[in-house]
């Protein structure tokens, strides 16, 4: 008899040894998509401040995606937000951005940003049926015609 798999959310730290290549698989990802920016990655060592809950998705004990909320204050920003290719279309994005909402709660924050690409359709259509909605840039981030920022009130 076969058993199901098995989907764990949990805060980790970046930098354990079998979440490094997803992150480095991000960078790759987002390297491919905009190859012309000047994207910055999110350095480890900001990835493990204390204001920072890096959340990752293991099925049976692999890690397949993750992301992390960045508490900025006013705000808690969603960042390095990634699902492996070969898990994509099976819902893993909503049930990720729902364990990062629910930690955002957890720590009493009440608006949650983040900022995307504009070749990210499936980002940007997950984050609207989230109920994100467009906002001006925030934070670091300065108008961009390659870039989306959005934000959402929780309830």
């Amino acid at each position: 008899m076969k058993t199901r798999p098995q989907l764990s959310f949990a805060i980790e730290d970046p930098g354990t040894p079998d979440i490094l290549p997803l992150t480095q698989q991000l960078d790759g990802y987002l390297a491919g998509l905009y190859p012309t920016a000047n994207i910055q990655p999110v350095a480890l060592d900001e990835l493990r401040r204390a204001n920072v809950a890096f959340v990752t998705a293991r099925v049976d004990g692999t890690p397949v995606a993750c992301g992390a909320c960045v508490d900025e204050g006013d705000y808690v920003e969603v960042k390095r937000m990634y699902v492996l290719p070969a898990c994509r279309g099976l819902g893993l994005g909503k049930q990720l951005l729902e364990a990062l909402e629910q930690q955002v709660h957890a720590r009493g924050g009440r608006i949650v940003r983040l900022e995307t690409g504009t070749a990210q359709a499936e980002a940007l259509e997950l984050y609207e049926r989230a109920g994100y909605r467009r906002c001006p840039p925030f934070g670091s981030h300065r108008s961009n015609p390659q870039s989306v920022c959005m934000e959402k009130v929780l309830a």
